[in-house]
C-alpha cells in the first residue's frame, strides 16, 4: 500500500479558493498529534504555547529552540503525513536575519517540519521573514495581538479596528514577501473580515471571528484541561481536566485499598509467568 500524502501548504491555499474552512489545532506530544491527523485537521502549529500549556510558565517568552525543537519532532512522529508548522520562539530570531535563518533550518532539519510561523509584521519582522523564505522555508506570518510582545504591549488585549491601517499594511507586506498564510489572533471580526477580503492568502483566526478563513485553538484548552482559563472566544470540545482527574483519584484509590492490581492484572506460571 503506498504511503499517504503529506499535507501541503498548497492545501491551504486551495481549500481558500474552494470556500472551505480550514482547520487547525497546536499539539506537543506523539499521541496528541496522532490524533489529529486521525480526525483531519489541515494542519498542526507546534506553538511556542508549549511554554505554558506543557511547562507551565506564565508566557511564552520562555520557551526555546530547543524545547521547541524536541516538542515538533515529537508531533512529526505522531502526524507523519500532515502540514506541520513549528513557531519561531522568542529569542530565536530578532537578532539578525542570520540568526533567524538559522532558526528556522533548525526547525526543518532537527525538528522536521513543513515551515515556521514569526510573529509581526513590522519592518524588522518583514526582513527577518524575507531572509527566512529567501532561504526556501515555507513560513507562515501573525498579525493581532503578538503573545511574544506581552511585556512591551502590557498585557492580552483585542485589537481593534483604531489599529486597521497599521494590520492591513502588515498582512499585504507578509503577503508580498511571500507569507502562504497568516494568523489573525484577538481581532475585532470586522476587521479580521476586512483583512482576510484584503489579501489573496489564507488568514487563520484565533478570538477573530468568523471570517477568517480558519480557525485554530490550543488543543489543551479545546479539550478542557486548562479550567481556570475561559477566554470569549474558546469553546470546549471535552472536559478532560474532569475526566482524567477522576480516573487517578479511581487509580490511587484502587491501589491504597489493594484491589489493584487484581488477579487478571498479575503473572503465574500458567499464563506465561513471571515477566
Amino acid at each position: 500500500m503506498a504511503a499517504a500524502k503529506r499535507g501541503t501548504i498548497q492545501l491551504l491555499g486551495d481549500k481558500r479558493k474552494r470556500g472551505e474552512k480550514i482547520v487547525s489545532l497546536t499539539a506537543y506530544d506523539f499521541p496528541t498529534a496522532r490524533i489529529e491527523e486521525l480526525a483531519g485537521v489541515d494542519f498542526i502549529l507546534v506553538g511556542d504555547s508549549a511554554a505554558m500549556a506543557v511547562h507551565g510558565q506564565g508566557t511564552t517568552l520562555g520557551a526555546t529552540m530547543d524545547m521547541m525543537i524536541a516538542h515538533t519532532r515529537a508531533v512529526r512522529a505522531g502526524a507523519p503525513n500532515t502540514l506541520v508548522v513549528g513557531d519561531m520562539p522568542f529569542g530565536s530570531y530578532q537578532g539578525s536575519d542570520e540568526q533567524a535563518v538559522a532558526s528556522a533550518v533548525r526547525f526543518l532539519a532537527e525538528g522536521e517540519a513543513d515551515a515556521v510561523k514569526l510573529e509581526g509584521g513590522n519592518p524588522r519582522s518583514l526582513s527577518r521573514a524575507r531572509a527566512i523564505m529567501e532561504s526556501g522555508i515555507p513560513l507562515m506570518g501573525h498579525i493581532g495581538l503578538l503573545p511574544q510582545s506581552v511585556r512591551a504591549t502590557g498585557g492580552y488585549r483585542v485589537v481593534t479596528s483604531a489599529s486597521a491601517e497599521r494590520l492591513l499594511a502588515e498582512a499585504m507586506s507578509l503577503e508580498a514577501a511571500g507569507a502562504f498564510a497568516i494568523v489573525i489572533e484577538s481581532v475585532e471580526e470586522a476587521l479580521a473580515r476586512d483583512l482576510t477580503r484584503a489579501i489573496g492568502i489564507p488568514t487563520i483566526g484565533i478570538g477573530a471571528g468568523r471570517y477568517t478563513d480558519g480557525q485554530i485553538l490550543v488543543v489543551s484548552d479545546m479539550l478542557g484541561l486548562t479550567p481556570d482559563f475561559d477566554p470569549k472566544f474558546l469553546r470546549r470540545y471535552a472536559d478532560l481536566h474532569s475526566t482524567i482527574l477522576q480516573a487517578v483519584t479511581s487509580y490511587a484509590e484502587d491501589v491504597r485499598s489493594g484491589s489493584f492490581p487484581g488477579p487478571e492484572n498479575t503473572y503465574s506460571p500458567t499464563g506465561g509467568g513471571v515477566e
